[in-house]
């Protein structure tokens, strides 16, 4: 559940992993814990942070104070990044690839918090060799440097650019969102099965049905039981 740091800047943080490590000394063993955090605030902005401690809300503090040291910001086009990119670190090579509006983060739980934190809602990714999650995390920041906003290339080109590809796309991806007029809410399907049956089954009448009449008030007034003769 992320946590709300700061409510000028709105920066939130989200804790991707606390791990204990242990120390074998004379007298036993020493544990301490590490934690892994990511910052942002949900609107171009995100930095991630590793910090150690000899208890977890210590060093989840610690690593929070990192993150904020190394944010950085990330250009963006609508929900999606500008281009695909891909970044490596160590063993970790991670894809980040635009998506259309409503497609939603395709990613793990490491991916997907630095995605979220810097505001992206829509994108493809995939992961490619270790999955430790400082790793994921160091090689998705590698990536997220990469961008670059087509501005920004027509002017180290010395060209005029035109409209990208990505962005032709989230045109066409906008026109078919669902368009909700403000003040109104959407209304959930309503469920008619089994109303022609609120009698019951057929043949039985249901909880809400009419009782039925004893054998002694379904009898005329003038019909006798069998067996009985007429009294003279």
């Amino acid at each position: 559940m992320p946590e709300l740091l700061d409510e000028t800047t709105q920066l939130e943080s989200h804790t991707v992993g606390v791990y204990r490590t242990a120390a074998t000394v004379k007298g036993g063993r020493r544990f301490s814990f590490g934690a892994l955090v990511v910052v942002g605030n949900r609107n171009g902005q995100v930095g991630y942070g590793y910090a150690k401690a000899k208890e977890v809300p210590q060093a989840i503090e610690k690593a929070q104070k990192y993150a904020r040291r190394n944010l950085i910001t990330i250009p963006r086009i609508g929900g999606t990044v500008n281009h695909e990119v891909e970044g490596t670190y160590s063993a970790s090579r991670v894809r980040i690839i635009p998506a259309s509006p409503g497609t939603g983060v395709v990613a793990g739980a490491t991916v997907r918090a630095v995605l979220e934190m810097a505001g992206i809602s829509d994108a493809l990714t995939k992961c490619y060799g270790s999955t430790n999650s400082r790793n994921v995390i160091k090689a998705v920041f590698a990536g997220l440097e990469q961008l670059r906003t087509p501005e920004s290339v027509a002017a180290l080109r010395g060209v005029n650019l035109e409209q990208t590809v990505i962005a032709v796309k989230i045109e066409r991806g906008k026109i078919n969102m669902p368009v909700v007029r403000s003040g109104e809410k959407a209304r959930g399907p309503v469920n008619t099965v089994g109303q022609e049956r609120k009698g019951g089954r057929a043949g039985r009448p249901g909880r809400g049905g009419p009782r039925r009449r004893g054998a002694e008030e379904a009898q005329a007034p003038g019909d006798l039981p069998a067996g009985e003769a007429p009294q003279a």
